[in-house]
């Protein structure tokens, strides 16, 4: 499992250190993980490390510092190394080890900039360390100027130190101009916004530099499932299992109007290998049903009082229908987990609890907060999805996945999730209701014992189980695609295989 921190959660962590003069110690850790990732670099893009070019970007803070030491023990390698300094103020002592190194300094200035985005531009490797996780806001000035004249010119690779510059450590936002890495070498502790939101499309790849902090930092600001962690929760059949000691899931789903969410979340649900679905819904869409999942058993005329299961899913498709809308509401009053989507996200009770996930994009998610009196723009949810997604479970009460390029899922308790297994062919009509199916099957079969082993708390096991349906989901569909385009019922199809792949590790 990936942990991660927030920026100030990771300062205060390094506090104590600080305070017992391990500052250097601090540093140096981080210098040579990131000089050590740089070389390692340069030798997959070269072959070789010697006569290779790099330039750092070194703003005026530690994270410039670090950068610098870095690029020292990278010139020592025998590497050609400019550092632009792009503050009048820099780290003394490290910009001191980076000329000793051979390295040549630069100041920026507006005159100045295209001739140094054409030296950044003509690099074999750019090192992004001007802003660090203390800094608020983005770039100005000079640097703004330079970032953007080296995104029109064409980066280099970029490596950036701790986090691109003018990105959120907490939530993702971007604050541009933000020259997007190729990878991220981050110190301590990954950071949360590194894996949420649009800067976890700026990140690139993560390494993460252990440098001491462990013992100190405090519980994680988000987490994110690795397929080990699938591997070992995902519901595994006993000899001695059958059906019902599988999982029942019940589906309140489609509409005479929209048939096709039915037939969707229902064959995902029975792909993950859960031991029943019961679908309620109107005749003919039963009749579809049936004819592409035999194995479900559907009723039109079956009250949800009537249906015995261990979870429900609805919403999915069931439009203006007035019986499946009297359906979503009690299967809500069950006080069983509920997975909402879709049509149940615009009827949502008062009252309700963790085990109800709520399961909307961006623009749900703001008819979710305008119904708790909060107004905001989806482009406010899509810059900052951790943020909006933790406000609205904790003004619902519910489990909130909000959808995105990065999946966020957030527990009433304030612990959030993130996963980013999908691939981007997968945005299109009906993965959403294969979602959900994956998600309903798994609300009534995961051994909540199993996430408690795992470290997950128990007020936060239905956020886990979320976790774990958004990186199948991404897994399947990614395998599905392999590169190309898919539809939705491609991504059911391949759950089967991807569940046996975890499974054999």
């Amino acid at each position: 499992m990936i942990r991660a921190w927030t920026g100030a959660q990771v300062r205060e962590a390094e506090r104590p250190l600080l305070e017992a003069g391990e500052g250097p110690a601090l540093v140096a850790r981080a210098a040579h993980g990131l000089a050590v990732s740089v070389l390692r670099a340069l030798r997959l893009r070269r072959g070789r490390v010697y006569g290779a070019r790099l330039v750092v970007l070194a703003g005026s803070g530690n994270n410039g510092g670090d950068a610098l030491y870095a690029a020292a023990a990278v010139a020592r390698r025998g590497v050609l190394t400019t550092a632009v300094l792009t503050s009048a103020r820099c780290h003394p002592d490290a910009l001191a080890a980076f000329s000793a190194a051979g390295g040549t300094a630069v100041c920026l200035q507006e005159e100045n900039t295209a001739e140094l985005a054409g030296l950044c531009a003509g690099a074999d490797v750019l090192v992004d360390g001007i802003l660090g996780t203390g800094a608020a806001g983005g770039l100005r000035g000079p640097a703004a100027g330079l970032v953007r004249a080296i995104t029109e010119a064409g980066a280099p690779l970029v490596v950036a130190c701790d986090l691109p510059s003018g990105t959120s450590a907490d939530t993702g936002g971007l604050f541009e101009p933000v020259l997007r890495a190729d990878l991220t070498v981050t110190f301590g502790g990954t950071k949360a916004g590194l894996l949420t939101g649009p800067a976890a499309g700026a990140a690139g790849a993560v390494e993460t530099i252990d440098i001491g902090l462990g013992p100190h930092l405090p519980r994680p600001g988000l987490r994110r499932l690795e397929p080990s962690d699938l591997r070992r929760l995902w519901p595994v059949p006993a000899r001695d299992s059958h059906k019902y000691t599988r999982g029942v899931l019940g589906i309140v789903a489609g509409s005479e109007q929209y048939p096709g969410a039915a037939l969707l979340c229902t064959h995902a649900a029975a792909a993950t290998g859960v031991g029943m679905v019961r679908y309620l819904g109107p005749r003919e869409v039963c009749r579809l049903v049936n004819a592409s999942t035999p194995e479900a058993v559907c009723s039109s005329s079956d009250s949800v009082a009537d249906s015995r299961v261990q979870a429900w899913l609805v919403g999915p498709g069931t439009g203006t229908d007035a019986e499946q809308a009297q359906r979503v509401l009690d299967a809500f009053a069950s006080g069983l987990p509920v997975v909402a989507d879709a049509s149940a996200l615009d009827e949502l009770p008062g009252e309700l609890g963790p085990q109800v996930v709520l399961t909307p994009h961006a623009g749900e998610l703001v008819r979710i907060l305008a119904a708790q009196n909060v107004e905001v723009a989806r482009e406010q949810v899509e810059a900052a999805p951790s943020e909006f997604a933790a406000l609205a479970a904790g003004l619902t009460g519910a489990t909130v996945l909000l959808k995105g390029a990065a999946t966020v899922i957030a527990s009433p308790s304030g612990a959030l999730f993130s996963q980013d297994n999908a691939t981007p062919w997968m945005a299109a009509a009906g993965s959403g209701d294969t979602l959900a199916g994956i998600l309903g099957a798994l609300a009534a079969t995961v051994d909540r014992a199993d996430l408690a082993a795992a470290g997950i708390e128990p007020q936060d096991h239905t956020a886990g189980i979320a976790a774990m349906a958004a990186a199948v989901h991404g897994l399947a569909g990614t395998a599905a695609s392999a590169g190309g385009p898919i539809n939705a019922s491609d991504i059911s199809r391949a759950l089967p295989e991807t569940v046996r792949a975890l499974l054999r590790g």
